[in-house]
Order: C-alpha cells, then sequence, then structure tokens
C-alpha cells in the first residue's frame, strides 16, 4: 500500500489561508463563517461534494440549539434562513419513568423537574432544528463568502507543522498552507491522530435509536426526558405535531427494535411515549447510532487546534452535544480575531493555549455530568430509583437553582465568548 502523501517541504504550497479548517460540519463551517465575518482568510476542507442548492432529504437527525447558540448564528447571519423551520422549546420536563406494562409500576414518577422559560423572560429555552436544514444554511452562507476558499470533496492526506506555518496535503496533490489547522472533522479526526494526540475513550453499553413520529395533539413545545432503565427516552418537538425521537436502548437489544416491523415498532414505542398526544404514528426511517465517550488529552497544539467531537464527544442525554462544539468555536474565534488585531501569530502555542484554557473546565464539567447522570438513571434499582428522583423534586422545589440550571440547559451562564451573547467579534 502507498504511504500517504506527505506536505512538500520546499515548493511554495498553491493554495494559502490564513486558517484551514478540517471538516466542513456544523461545527467547521460555523467557524469558518465566524472567521471569515472577522475579515480573516479561510480554507475550508470538505469530504462530502458541493452542497446542492436544493434541501437534502430528511435523515432523522435534529438538534436542540440552546438559546446562546440561537444568538451565535443569529449574529452570523444564518438564522433568517432557518427560523422558518426552528420549533421554540417553551419549557422541558424530565422526568423518571418505566415503560407501560412493566412488572410493578408502570409510567412516569410523581416527581420531576420541570423548565418554563416564562421563568427567565419572553426568549424560549431553544429551538429543535433538523440537522439538513443547519448544514443548508450554513453552507448557503459559506458559499456567499468571498473569504472562504471551500475545497470539497477533498480527503486530507497529510499534515505537516513547521515553526513558521503548516501544510496539508490534500489526496489529489494540491498542498494548502496557513498559520493554523483546525480539526473540526468529529470523532475520529484525522488531524488529531495526525498530531498523536491521545484520547479517553469508552464505548457505552447502549445505542440510540433516532425517527420521528406524527402525534394527534400539539406538543406546545413542550420537551420530555424520561429516564427508563435502558437510558434516556426524549421526545423532541419539531415544527407541526412532529416530535423527534432519541431512544436509548441496551446496545444488545437495539438492532432488534430496528427490524421489527412497522406495527410492532410503533408498539413498543408506544410503550414508552405514552397516549398524552393522542395516537401516535411512526414516520418511515429509523437510525441507530451506537454511543460513546471521548476526551482529547488537550485540544491545542503548536498550529494546531480542534473543536466539537474532534476534541470532545459526550452521551447525548441532555442533548448538548452540537451546543458544546459551538462553545468551542465562539470561544476559538474570538482567541484568533483578538490575536490577529494585536499582530500575533495565530499558531502560536501562547495564542492558543488561551483557547484551551477557556473551555477546558466547561468541556470536563459537561463530559461528567452527561456521564454521571446517564450512569446513575439507566438502572431500575430501587434506592437509587427513589434517590434520584428526591433530587428532581428536590431541584424542581428550589427556585433560584432550578433557575442557575436553566440557564446552563440555555447555554447564557458563565463566562460566555461575544458571539454566544450576540456580539459580532470582528470589524
Amino acid at each position: 500500500m502507498p504511504a500517504a502523501p506527505r506536505p512538500s517541504a520546499s515548493a511554495a504550497p498553491a493554495l494559502a489561508a490564513e486558517v484551514a479548517i478540517v471538516g466542513a460540519g456544523l461545527a467547521g463551517a460555523t467557524l469558518a463563517l465566524a472567521l471569515a465575518r472577522a475579515g480573516l482568510a479561510v480554507a475550508l476542507i470538505d469530504r462530502a461534494p458541493p452542497a446542492r442548492q436544493t434541501l437534502p432529504g430528511f435523515d432523522g437527525r435534529a438538534s436542540a440549539v440552546s438559546l446562546g447558540s440561537k444568538r451565535l448564528l443569529a449574529a452570523l447571519g444564518v438564522w433568517p434562513r432557518l427560523a422558518g423551520g426552528a420549533q421554540p422549546i417553551a419549557e422541558i420536563r424530565v422526568s423518571d419513568g418505566r415503560p407501560e406494562g412493566v412488572a410493578g409500576w408502570g409510567g412516569v414518577s410523581p416527581l420531576f423537574l420541570h423548565y418554563d422559560h416564562r421563568e427567565l423572560g419572553e426568549e424560549p429555552l431553544g429551538f429543535m432544528v433538523e440537522n439538513r436544514h443547519l448544514r443548508h444554511a450554513l453552507l448557503a452562507e459559506v458559499a456567499a463568502s468571498e473569504r472562504i476558499l471551500r475545497l470539497a470533496p477533498a480527503e486530507v492526506a497529510g499534515v505537516a507543522r513547521g515553526p513558521a506555518a503548516a501544510r496539508v496535503a490534500l489526496a489529489d496533490g494540491r498542498e494548502l498552507g496557513a498559520a493554523l489547522v483546525v480539526g473540526a472533522e468529529g470523532r475520529d479526526s484525522f488531524v488529531r491522530r495526525s498530531a498523536a494526540i491521545p484520547v479517553t475513550t469508552w464505548s457505552y453499553p447502549q445505542a440510540a435509536i433516532v425517527c420521528t413520529v406524527v402525534h394527534e395533539r400539539p406538543h406546545r413545545g413542550i420537551a420530555h426526558e424520561r429516564f427508563l432503565p435502558a437510558g434516556p427516552f426524549a421526545i423532541l418537538p419539531l415544527s407541526g405535531n412532529r416530535a423527534s425521537i432519541v431512544w436509548t436502548e441496551r446496545a444488545d437489544l437495539a438492532e432488534g427494535f430496528l427490524g421489527l416491523s412497522q406495527p410492532e415498532f410503533e408498539a413498543e414505542l408506544v410503550r414508552r411515549f405514552g397516549d398524552f398526544l393522542g395516537p401516535v404514528r411512526a414516520l418511515e426511517g429509523r437510525w441507530l447510532y451506537p454511543l460513546s465517550f471521548l476526551l482529547a488529552a488537550r485540544s491545542v497544539e503548536p498550529r494546531l487546534a480542534l473543536v466539537g467531537d474532534a476534541a470532545h464527544g459526550m452521551h447525548p442525554v441532555a442533548g448538548q452535544g452540537i451546543n458544546i462544539g459551538w462553545r468551542d468555536v465562539a470561544a476559538l474565534a474570538e482567541v484568533l480575531v483578538e490575536a490577529r488585531g494585536l499582530g500575533r501569530d495565530l499558531g502560536d502555542l501562547g495564542v492558543l493555549a488561551d483557547y484551551e484554557r477557556w473551555r477546558r473546565f466547561d468541556v470536563l464539567l459537561m463530559l461528567a455530568a452527561t456521564d454521571g447522570i446517564n450512569r446513575l438513571f439507566s438502572n431500575d434499582l430501587g434506592p437509587l430509583r427513589l434517590a434520584r428522583d428526591l433530587g428532581l423534586g428536590a431541584v424542581n422545589a428550589v427556585g433560584p437553582l432550578r433557575r442557575l440550571f436553566m440557564r446552563q440547559a440555555m447555554g447564557v451562564a458563565g463566562d460566555l465568548p461575544r458571539l454566544l451573547r450576540g456580539e459580532p467579534i470582528g470589524p
């Protein structure tokens, strides 16, 4: 097997940018826009072909976009493309329960946690948006930017980092020079592996079944998270009388549920969903995603930074994965724009260390919280069930604590980058 091409050490690269971003998913495309809006020259390397002008077909995935993330997208000019299809989340109800029909007890615990946006103001807690709409809107803005060079489809074959610049070799023989290379291409990040950055990772004994349902009664913008013995079961409101389902199940059973006939699958779904929204019908299309934990030992090296799933991957409980990635994006963009304004080298480790210090505690806290919540609730042990039910009830009863948790879920608490406050970072 021939060796992967390496960036040349002699000839000047044919392509150049201040920042090269590998991966044009939700995090990578957003970072490209944030930097370009602030006046930086950006190269965005995308494995996928250039986006079509028409909206791609529905693939089952939808994201809970926090209020802070919505402000970021609005500051970058992306939100107007999304507002029509975004479903506001007015309330979140978290409860402990079992599927109907389980021996000994059924239904939902009377102790629960309830978030209502009206406690904090008029703005919703967040928005549910289909991922295809997010990607389509982001790439439409990327295409309209004169400061973004989008290379697509393109595969990265090598990354070399030197004292003065970094070089990215593409599989088609082209080379790209940049002050900084950003890995934004997900958990199997080539950029991270090229720097030999170790990761802590494990697989959960769970998988997520994702589908969309239509129900008879209006959901009124209420999201439900029910903790069942196998894992959380999330009912997330979409536009119209639809809901996105993220059904966490034991990994050894999930494939079997996926293979059920439509009536059998709907029967299992309704056992967990309940009848509070009337009759429920599953739309065609079911997807299965294995669940895992990942944390890179560090998110920066000289001339290299990681954002989003390239740096960390968490359990989907609470639906915060993409929002944590966008917090990375907002922090890195602000650090780089300020450094450029001061005439500093964007790939200098001292500059990039500011980004890592800003983000590390928040990332570790969210990883620990999602992992701990999943382990605490994904079982049917009586003493633990009682303790967690009392805990949910206690948080719900203490107004200041409940509102603190609400602000965290909305992405408006803590030391926020300016983009997450809806403020521009460039001239």
